[in-house]
């Protein structure tokens, strides 16, 4: 009996049309729902992209909350001369400030090596005093200045000037203020550098890239579709650490949310491209994780995450500004607390430092990318 032939002409005339009815961009819808509902079988991303995030900030915002400044530790070393004791010059109203502790030389010295006192204050012959301190402590500093000023008060100094104090704590100068935005920053680096390079590459480890190579997909479709799969992601880290720090801390946000939410697209697109580089070639979970390591640690460090990157040197200033993590933390920061337009000539260039580097990346990324 004589086999049919399968209607060949039928067949090549109804996948045109089916492809048609897609559209160009349907492989890449497919593959980015395909790679959201793998989030669902990791369930450490929940606390790594989302929960972290948040006992930082709680932990960091709780250490350096606004509170009254602490006492001053202040060492007396003990003398024998009979010269009137540090304590009996200090006046009644700045005797809480101190913690005065009388000790011999010797060991009042030792302890303020070790850290445990911020001055030694050591009588002389003649009626004066002697102070100990440390210029590279601000705390020492801060207490010479105090104890000098308490103890020429005692003794009868009379000020040539009237002056007036007031105390000034205004929401968006206090650490928390700083640390949020950085921390939003930081996140978006690290989810899109894991989240994309180490998928990459444990799907290439496990074979999975070799079965794409055989089917009609685009490289750059794959490629843009575990990259913007952290666009997905982002919207909630934004809205859980914003909200967070608005509801905990008062947090004041100046800023719109639709250029909060610009900025984070646009630097987690930036950090997608250049997790997707630095995974182009990789073999191993081994190997990834050093490099992604290698290129995060010195944004960890000068791109002004935890404290601002000005203590740096200034010859330094300008390759740090060219960080995408200092140009997104800059950028977040101005438009939070100080709500900066975009089109501003400094937003503009912070915008464009982020561009250029996810680009950059991406197309370099989509040249050397290999499949196994």
């Amino acid at each position: 009996m004589a086999i049919s032939e399968p209607p060949v002409r039928e067949m090549q005339t109804r996948q045109p049309v089916s492809a048609r009815r897609n559209g160009r961009w349907s492989g890449y819808w497919h593959l980015l729902m395909a790679r959201m509902r793998e989030l669902k079988r990791e369930p450490e991303v929940v606390f790594w992209v989302f929960v972290f995030p948040l006992l930082l900030a709680l932990g960091l915002g709780i250490a350096f909350r606004s509170k009254p400044a602490a006492a001053a530790s202040i060492a007396v070393v003990n003398s024998a001369n009979g010269e009137r004791p540090v304590s009996a010059l200090l006046q009644p109203s700045q005797q809480g400030a101190f913690h005065v502790q009388v000790l011999e030389r010797e060991a009042a010295l030792n302890a303020f090596r070790l850290g445990k006192f911020d001055l030694v204050v050591e009588s002389q012959g003649d009626g004066g005093y002697k102070y100990f301190y440390d210029p590279a402590r601000p705390e020492s500093v801060l207490a010479r200045a105090q104890v000098d000023d308490a103890l020429q008060a005692g003794a009868g100094r009379k000020d040539a000037v009237f002056t007036q104090s007031a105390a000034s704590s205004e929401v968006g100068s206090r650490y928390i203020d700083f640390l949020i935005p950085g921390l939003l920053g930081m996140n978006l680096m690290n989810s899109g550098m894991w989240g994309v390079g180490f998928a990459l590459v444990d799907m290439r480890q496990r074979k999975l890239l070799k079965r794409f190579v055989g089917t009609p997909m685009r490289r750059s479709d794959f490629l843009l579709a575990i990259t913007s799969s952290r666009l997905v992601l982002m919207i909630i880290e934004v809205g859980l650490l914003m909200s967070f720090g608005v509801l905990f801390f008062h947090m004041r946000v100046l800023g719109s949310f639709w250029a909060i939410a610009l900025l984070a697209s646009l630097g987690a697109v930036a950090f997608g491209g250049i997790g997707l580089l630095t995974a182009s070639r990789a073999q191993k979970i081994e190997s990834v994780s050093g490099l992604i390591n290698m290129v995060m640690m010195p944004m960890w460090i000068f791109s002004g995450v935890f404290f601002s990157y000005e203590r740096f040197p200034a010859v330094a200033q300008p390759f740090i500004k060219l960080l995408p993590l200092t140009a997104l933390n800059d950028a977040l920061r101005a438009t939070i607390l100080e709500g900066a337009p975009l089109l501003s000539s400094a937003q503009f260039g912070r915008l464009l430092i982020l561009a250029l580097w996810g680009g950059i990346s991406f197309a370099l990324a989509l040249k050397w990318f290999r499949w196994t």
